[in-house]
């Protein structure tokens, strides 16, 4: 999901050059994690599905060798700059915005959003669209974070090192909250999927420590939010500088917040 940076909009946009090198990072922690759901789901030849939030093309594609050539993979952003390139065949790419525009036109198989809704100011509206997009017997996936309940960057809070990590990763949190992020989202998924009605809910939790791409991860968003995180007062150009360092190092045991995954089905 993304959004021009404004005192008001999404953190982390997607025109700044960090979000490719974000993009491609996610999809190295996470994508394992969608597509073991998306598979045991079933999604298969044939289906419809729609990715909301595309933010990169990794899970488009993705879905798209799942549905084949009969399939349809519908993929939204209200940035699709890093999607645009994918569109052609089974995959179309549109702008747009859930909480405020009607559905993509037909039924889906699945409707999957993936570290999207957190950022929604507007989340229980979208969440109505994306169920009422679903075909009957279709599927929703929705894997979002919870920083809440592992707040921290570096778990093994061991040194000055791994504290000044933390603090930069508090300043991070605090910017998110000050734009309507919901920093306790991922927790609530699976009671929001019941009383929307949806069948069969199940959920589970994920996150990645020490792998090499959570370091990329981490210097990557800390650049692209550095100047909010000096004008704000949560930290100082000589702290980056140190932090982003001590990253470079790799000798710190990086984490990032639990991505929870929850999925149902429409009777």
């Amino acid at each position: 999901m993304a959004e021009h940076d404004t005192d008001h909009g999404y953190l982390l946009d997607n025109q700044q050059s960090e979000a490719g090198i974000r993009f491609d990072a996610l999809s190295e922690l996470f994508d394992p994690v969608t597509f073991r759901h998306v598979d045991q789901l079933g999604i298969a030849a044939g289906m419809r599905c729609w990715e909301l939030g595309a933010g990169g093309p990794s899970v488009p594609l993705g879905l798209a060798e799942r549905v084949g050539p009969a399939g349809t993979v519908i993929a939204t952003d209200i940035d699709v700059s890093w999607t645009q390139d994918i569109a052609g065949g089974v995959i179309e790419v549109l702008r747009h915005d859930v909480a405020t525009e009607p559905s993509p036109p037909g039924g889906f198989d699945l409707v999957h959003a993936r570290l999207v809704l957190v950022h929604v100011t507007d989340r229980s509206e979208a969440l109505r669209r994306m169920v009422q997009a679903l075909r009957p017997g279709g599927w929703l996936l929705l894997e979002d974070a919870d920083p809440g309940l592992q707040p921290l960057l570096c778990p093994d809070e061991s040194g000055p090192e791994q504290q000044l990590a933390n603090r930069l990763r508090s300043g991070f949190r605090t910017l998110m909250a000050a734009r309507g992020a919901d920093l306790a989202y991922g927790r609530t998924l699976p009671r929001l999927l019941r009383e929307a009605g949806l069948d069969d809910v199940r959920a589970d939790a994920y996150f990645p420590i020490t792998w090499p791409a959570c370091a990329v991860l981490e210097a990557a968003t800390v650049r692209q939010i550095r100047r909010r995180l000096v004008a704000e007062g949560l930290a100082t150009d000589e702290e980056i500088d140190r932090h982003l360092a001590n990253v470079a190092t790799g000798r710190l045991d990086l984490a990032t917040a639990p991505m929870i995954s929850a999925w149902g089905r429409r009777p």
